[in-house]
């Protein structure tokens, strides 16, 4: 032992030194733990997503009034949606007659307009013509048929993809708009999805990493069910019609 270095120095730097190993052994696995608990997360988002919502949703304007970037104008969008579906379901307003108050209200305020300036001795204004140009309507077709066949071509890469978690969230969300159109019209349904646009994805983008997480799981469930049927009931179908064609 070197002078000047006792017996109990020796001991306290052994002890130093296996204390800092442990706090750096530590360390390491609790960032080691973070990092496979990040990438897990990654992994496992909601049909393999790698973008903000944000992004898939479009990265536009239509993406901030459905995440509410601006609460004035969604609530805007929200509020207008909600007094139409009044009008037609509480009030039993059909959309012609609808559109012909809405004619009447605008002729009378024109003719009001038009016709006040010899009663009041002014000048007769100059009503603006309203006039939507064929370009407001090529582009209202070309969108529509642009997101038909986005959503057609869609469906039928679920179909035939192979990716059982997609093709399961798809053919359930089919059932439950099937479940749901059989109870209520075609403008309630409209209505429904409106406000789902205009609540999911928002509420998807601040708890995404729970609702990942449960979907994960419950789709990891009805994996090991399927499996579970397909080697006990449909094996045992299977080997039961191959044996009756053996003895025909």
């Amino acid at each position: 032992m070197p002078e000047g270095i006792s017996a109990e120095d020796l001991m306290s730097n052994v002890m130093e030194t296996l204390s800092d190993g442990v706090s750096k052994h530590k360390s390491v696995s609790f960032f080691e733990e973070q990092k496979s608990g990040s990438v897990s997360s990654q992994l496992n988002r909601l049909f393999g997503r790698q973008k903000p919502v944000h992004h898939i949703l479009g990265g536009g304007k239509s993406a901030d009034v459905l995440l509410w970037r601006n609460k004035k104008i969604s609530a805007g969008f929200l509020a207008g949606a909600t007094a139409v579906w009044v009008l037609f379901e509480w009030l039993n307003y059909h959309f012609l007659s609808l559109i012909c108050f809405a004619l009447i209200f605008v002729m009378v305020a024109q003719f009001v307009w038009s016709n006040a300036s010899g009663v009041l001795n002014k000048s007769r204004p100059e009503v603006p013509h309203f006039v939507l140009s064929e370009e407001l309507f090529v582009n209202v077709a070309k969108t529509t048929s642009i997101q038909v066949n986005q959503g057609l071509g869609f469906l039928q890469d679920t179909a035939c993809g192979g990716d059982i978690k997609q093709f399961l969230m798809v053919i359930l969300s089919l059932f439950a708009v099937a479940v749901i159109s059989s109870w209520c019209n075609f403008v309630t349904i409209l209505f429904i999805g409106f406000v789902g646009a205009h609540t999911l994805p928002v509420v998807y983008e601040k708890y995404e990493d729970e609702i990942d997480g449960f979907v994960h799981n419950a789709l990891e469930q009805l994996q090991g069910r399927y499996r579970k049927m397909d080697t006990g009931f449909l094996s045992r179908i299977s080997r039961a019609s191959f044996k009756g064609k053996k003895h025909e």
